[in-house]
């Protein structure tokens, strides 16, 4: 790897790392966080990669926004490295053009500093797809067993790397040097067991919890709107032309319709492999907007081997440059504003404020609230501002969730629960306009309202209650484990 290449890597890993410990903890994060403190092989959500790979981070960092984050910006500089050696060995010249453009998205770049499920799914997409490079460029057989490897790690980070094993699949099956490897070799189908057994876990904790976690992502498809195709089309797309930005975004849409037509005039095994692993989740996401909304976040899968088409492109040459200096300056803004919010970009509506911002202000608050009014815990419905307020709020003000998804966890649940007629705080969103659910309390009285708020900007008020906890609380209410930044 030439210097400047390493140089760069670090440097770009250097400020990832520097951002991502001053960027506030987003509640999605504080909430795998929680998951991590409960160790299991499953979780309503997802599967447990994230979890794990927070244990790591904060196991050596401890609690805070870098150890929680600090697998990502290192997992990002590996991804990279790999990027560019499958871009070399597929025939996108020396392959840093590809590493690059992948780098400049916001979508990479964001996931170079959050942990989500996200995170780990993009490395172990990429491995897999460096995997079947050296498979498609005449490497051993035995390649198959590491790309079962990634694509089992993968599926143990989200459920969208169900798209990874049947993209390999299809290209298995419809291209000749696909067909050749099932006709004449075992290795092929020991890396599909490989990567399903990486995977029971996840399927046994399921069976476990009456397929909850199955139920709760498959039945996306039940929330079907057909009459509003075109408006979750046009969100799909003009969503990525900003995520991927926008003349990266260009590129690899005519890098993939190259690699499409290539592969159907010439049948060529490495443009078959960038169709399957680029267009084939491309055509699954425009089916799935035909009915209901994709998040943005979903075709980050599609960038890897995006990028690698849209390096073989003679026009990205001329256009690579620009694209660059687009993408980085954006990636660049958001890494500012994530810090500091310091741009008045949309007010309130800005996610910096909205998500991030002045969760430590709002504990503090709270707390003081409960030392007012000799309050023993503060309860919550909402999983994001509970988690948030568990990760921050002290263990002797502990925090008590009303939701039945943390019934779910390995958490002590008939442990640390307030006894029946103890006082405590309970906080919600002035968002919901319904009464709270009063069956865990013998009693709710209104308080009043406390305010998030970054940079002089509200993200998001909550009411506060008094109350005292009733007789039927035991079987309701979920001791979260808290007090990790003290």
């Amino acid at each position: 790897m030439p210097l400047f290449f390493a140089l760069a890597i670090a440097g770009l890993t250097a400020l990832r790392l520097l951002v991502a410990g001053f960027t506030p903890i987003s509640p999605d994060e504080a909430y795998y966080w929680v998951w991590s403190q409960a160790p299991a092989a499953g979780y309503l959500d997802h599967p447990f990669m994230v979890a794990l790979w927070i244990r790591i981070g904060t196991t050596l960092f401890g609690d805070g926004a870098l150890g929680i984050r600090l697998l990502a910006p290192l997992a990002a500089a590996l991804g990279s490295v790999l990027i560019l050696d499958a871009a070399r060995r597929l025939g996108a010249g020396r392959g840093y053009a590809a590493a690059l453009l992948l780098n400049a998205t916001l979508l990479f770049g964001a996931g170079g500093i959050l942990m989500t499920p996200d995170t780990p799914l993009i490395l172990f997409w990429i491995l897999a797809l460096w995997a079947m490079t050296r498979i498609v460029t005449g490497g051993s057989g035995w390649w198959w067993i590491a790309a079962g490897i990634a694509a089992g790690l993968a599926l143990d980070s989200k459920y969208t790397a169900a798209l990874l094993l049947a993209g390999i699949g299809l290209w298995l099956l419809l291209l000749p040097a696909g067909r050749r490897w099932l006709l004449r070799d075992l290795r092929p189908w020991l890396g599909l067991v490989i990567a399903v057994a990486l995977f029971l876990p996840v399927i046994v904790w399921n069976a476990d919890h009456h397929w909850a976690s199955f139920a709760k992502q498959g039945g996306r498809s039940e929330d079907f709107h057909p009459a509003r195709a075109a408006q979750f089309l046009g969100e799909l797309v003009f969503g990525q032309l900003g995520l991927a930005t926008p003349v990266i975004f260009v590129l690899c849409v005519l890098g993939l319709i190259h690699a499409a037509r290539r592969t159907i005039a010439q049948r060529d095994a490495a443009a078959g492999l960038l169709v399957a692993l680029g267009v084939f989740p491309v055509l699954i996401f425009i089916e799935h907007a035909l009915g209901d909304r994709v998040q943005g976040n979903w075709p980050e899968i599609i960038y890897p081997a995006a990028v690698i088409a849209a390096a073989m492109l003679p026009v990205t040459a001329r256009w690579l440059n620009v694209a660059l200096a687009v993408g980085f300056v954006m990636t660049l803004v958001i890494y500012v504003q994530a810090v500091a919010s310091p741009l008045p970009l949309g007010g309130p509506t800005d996610p910096t404020v909205r998500v991030l911002g002045g969760w430590p202000g709002l504990a503090e608050a709270i707390q003081t609230e409960a030392h007012q009014t000799d309050a023993g815990f503060v309860a919550v419905d909402e999983y994001g501002v509970g988690s948030e307020l568990a990760l921050r709020l002290p263990r002797a003000l502990p925090v008590i969730a009303d939701d039945p998804r943390w019934l779910l966890f390995n958490l002590p649940h008939a442990q640390g629960l307030p006894a029946p007629g103890a006082h405590g705080l309970f906080l919600r969103t002035t968002r919901r306009h319904t009464p709270p659910d009063a069956a865990p309390w013998a009693s709710m009285t209104l308080l009043g309202v406390v305010h998030r708020q970054r940079s002089g900007k509200t993200g998001e008020s909550y009411r506060v209650y008094a109350v005292t906890v009733g007789p039927a609380a035991s079987g309701l209410l979920t001791h979260l484990p808290s007090g990790a930044q003290k």
